[in-house]
């Protein structure tokens, strides 16, 4: 794996943490909201899982962001 995709990775969930945290929601209401785990918010936020295509758009709707923010 090339090394700009850990980092990468990193920023992303960070920018799905800060946008539930910014719709006032908890791991475990915004894994209800796109039918996950709670432990799989908190490894997407931690970079630990990769979120698939699917899974940001349910994310960007569940915290009213444009997908393109949480990506870009």
């Amino acid at each position: 794996m090339p090394d700009w995709v850990l980092p990468r990775r990193r920023q992303i969930g960070a920018r799905i943490r800060e946008a539930r945290l910014a719709a006032n929601l908890t791991q475990a209401a915004l894994a209800e909201r796109v039918g996950r785990e709670h432990r799989t918010v908190h490894r997407w936020e931690y970079a630990q899982r990769v979120p698939n295509l699917e899974d940001l758009l349910l994310i960007a709707a569940a915290v009213d962001v444009p997908l393109a923010d949480l990506v870009r």
